[in-house]
């Protein structure tokens, strides 16, 4: 999808962990106030979240500055904004920072011409316990609490059971998420702007126990069961590495995909092949 506007207004969103003093924030505000734009810094609560009710209606596009995790945590903050995200990288090499801090103004002249394209990155949606819900861009996790020992897990896709898990765990990853923790357990790297669902399992005590790759249409069902003699077992919920839940035996969660889609610009000429190049060979 290519912006066929011009962008006046922008919205800077920066990981005080990687500009601490924000001397890259203050340089990038003030080159887009010189060639007579708008600017906002995004406010933040306690924990670190955007305040939602301080995001400007007028922003028509929102500068990350951070890495891969500070664009993740933006587009779950910015959920329903359909604010289009520009990652501007201050850490190592990532998948979705677009532009490395030297060339901000490259990018900022481009932006200022309303010319980027705009890839659209499926997302995943989870309900549990009746009304809980909540979106991922890269994974949806159920992982064992703190004992030490497997537990099992009922897959099911489209009502049908398709694996009973003995694992520490299960992988449900977005395309994009398939380089994230999925490839860590083993999972295949998917290329990032597919439809599709992968689910893995985590330490799985089974010798032939692989990756599923799904349709994105697919609805899947992940059912925590019974441990040994009739033991209640416990499984924490997270959505991509942050929020956390507590489930029990006999305790479902409904995944499928979500209507929301994560809107990254994309202005480098670097593939994504090219990237995974350069992280396999650890630059």
């Amino acid at each position: 999808m290519r912006c066929e506007f011009d962008m006046d207004c922008f919205y800077i969103i920066t990981n005080k962990l990687k500009d601490k003093d924000y001397k890259v924030t203050n340089e990038i505000r003030k080159y887009i106030e010189e060639h007579g734009k708008t600017c906002f810094l995004s406010e933040k609560d306690e924990e670190g979240h955007i305040i939602p009710e301080t995001v400007p209606e007028e922003a028509q596009c929102g500068l990350v500055l951070g890495g891969d995790g500070t664009i993740i945590r933006a587009v779950r903050d910015l959920r329903g904004r359909n604010l289009p995200l520009l990652g501007i990288n201050l850490g190592t090499l990532g998948y979705l920072t677009d532009v490395e801090v030297k060339d901000f103004r490259k990018a900022l002249d481009r932006l200022f011409e309303g010319v980027p394209d705009i890839e659209e990155r499926m997302m995943l949606e989870g309900k549990f316990g009746g009304s809980g819900k909540d979106l991922a861009m890269n994974d949806i996790v159920l992982a064992r609490d703190r004992k030490v020992r497997i537990i099992s897990f009922n897959v099911y896709v489209n009502g049908t059971l398709l694996n009973t898990y003995q694992s520490d765990g299960v992988i449900l990853s977005t395309p994009t998420g398939s380089t994230g923790y999925n490839l860590s357990a083993g999972g295949p790297v998917v290329e990032p702007t597919a439809q599709m669902i992968v689910i893995t399992p985590i330490c799985s005590h089974a010798l032939n126990t692989s990756s599923v790759v799904l349709s994105a249409d697919d609805v899947i069902e992940v059912e925590i069961c019974e441990g040994r003699y009739e033991q209640q077992e416990q499984a924490l919920l997270c959505f991509d590495g942050a929020e956390q839940t507590t489930l029990v035996t006999g305790d479902r969660v409904c995944i499928r995909r979500a209507d929301q889609t994560a809107k990254l610009i994309k202005l480098s000429r670097e593939s994504f092949m090219k990237t995974m190049r350069k992280k396999m060979k650890g630059n």
